[in-house]
């Protein structure tokens, strides 16, 4: 078994004892359940949030506790305090909360089935296409047990991924991506306070250094009305470019048998996903990653701004986010075998450097002003010369905006 299981399961993470009466019943119940509510797309949603719970209820989930959202909400006002004179963008939070895990895969879960579900469609639809034409006829009903099969499957294997990922996140916005209701700040405290263990720094500065980067996040999409689309539409572009290997498919589904537990616990979609290597998807791929980076290198360039001198470890606090992005944890890696897509930024620290070369040559309101139109922003080629680039645009006048149309529009 690797370390990173992606075997699928239904909820209760061990497979059932066939030797056991009981395990065998519950597990048979359970897959009854499964295929008498299919539901209406292409991921079997109810599996996957049941799947994460279980995970995390063997994992661990900590309630939130009053001191702890008191701190929270404290150390979100105290971090748009530092921010105003370093940003020229106002606040954009209108709440204030503190999530633990379950919460955060509750409240993020309809940006993941916008995300996800082109993708898992493809997928199920490869596995319906595996069937021989002239057997359709004879199957009838029974044909739609098999994308049943594979809503069920993708959602175990997403719930996987899910109950990885809560236990590692820190906020709301801590993967670069809008996953959380709009104008919500939420920090998740038992991850901070494990994560500030591992890093031997004190738990509040940890605190304050995630809402600062939280409350930049909110700022930035709270007040470019057209980022929130362009990054999902970015996600959305990447996807429709990767094709099913539909060998992989058929190879996985020999080894299932529905009566057999073991079987269905084998079957894995590692590597059901290929990326295909045209120009269109580079080309896809490299705008993605591009905008990940612009968004995570001006957060960590405003947050390290704002914390100064102020925020005793905000030198050792900014290495360590630097590393733990363009790393990725095991979470990420999981999530990335499954749909295809790494959920970090390649370039983060060339994008800091360029934030910085702008701020110097145009202010904090010249460059955030780059972020009233997408085509403004740097492209991947800037990012070999900052200063050139903050050069170049430091007289473009943003009335100019006229000539380049309106910006995308958020959904």
């Amino acid at each position: 078994m690797p370390d990173i299981p992606f075997g699928f399961s239904l909820p209760g993470a061990q497979p059932p004892d066939p030797s056991d009466p009981q395990q065998m019943q519950q597990f048979m119940a359970q897959l009854q359940q499964m295929f008498a509510a299919p539901g209406s797309g292409p991921v079997n949603w109810d599996l996957a949030r049941q799947v994460a719970a279980s995970q995390l209820s063997a994992t661990g989930d900590p309630a939130v506790n009053i001191l702890e959202r008191h701190q929270v909400e404290e150390a979100l006002r105290l971090a748009d305090l530092w921010l105003d004179p370093v940003c020229s963008l106002p606040s954009g939070i209108r709440k204030s909360v503190a999530w633990n895990r379950n919460e955060w895969i509750y409240n993020t879960l309809d940006v993941w089935k916008k995300l996800c579900e082109p993708i898992a469609g493809r997928m199920v639809g490869a596995m319906g296409d595996l069937v021989p034409e002239e057997a359709r006829a004879q199957l009838g009903p029974m044909q739609s047990m098999v994308a049943t099969l594979g809503g069920a499957l993708f959602g175990g294997q997403l719930g996987q991924a899910f109950g990885q990922l809560a236990a590692e996140v820190l906020s709301a916005g801590d993967i670069g991506l809008p996953l959380g209701p709009a104008g919500t700040a939420a920090l998740v405290p038992s991850n901070i306070k494990a994560y500030g263990n591992g890093l031997e720094l004190p738990e509040d500065q940890v605190r304050l250094y995630v809402a600062l980067r939280e409350a930049a996040h909110q700022r930035l999409f709270g007040h470019v009305p057209w980022l929130r689309a362009h990054v999902l539409s970015a996600v959305e572009a990447y996807a429709n470019g990767i094709t099913v290997n539909r060998e992989a498919i058929e190879e996985a589904m020999s080894r299932v048998d529905p009566t057999d537990p073991e079987s269905m616990q084998a079957m894995a979609l590692e590597g059901i996903f290929t990326p295909e290597d045209t120009p269109q998807q580079k080309a896809g791929l490299a705008r993605l990653e591009t905008a990940l980076a612009l968004i995570e290198g001006w957060v960590g360039h405003v947050v390290d701004d704002a914390a100064g001198d102020r925020l005793p470890s905000v030198a050792a606090l900014g290495e360590a986010f630097r590393r733990r992005r363009a790393a990725g944890g095991p979470a990420e890696q999981t999530f990335a075998a499954l749909v295809g897509l790494e959920l970090r930024p390649r370039r983060l620290r060339e994008a800091g450097a360029l934030w910085s070369a702008v701020t110097e040559q145009r202010g904090t309101a010249g460059r955030d002003a780059l972020w009233d139109h997408p085509d403004l922003l740097p492209t991947d080629e800037d990012f070999a010369d900052p200063a050139a680039f903050a050069r170049g645009r430091s007289d473009w006048d943003i009335s100019e905006l006229d000539n380049l149309g309106e910006g995308p529009k958020e959904d």
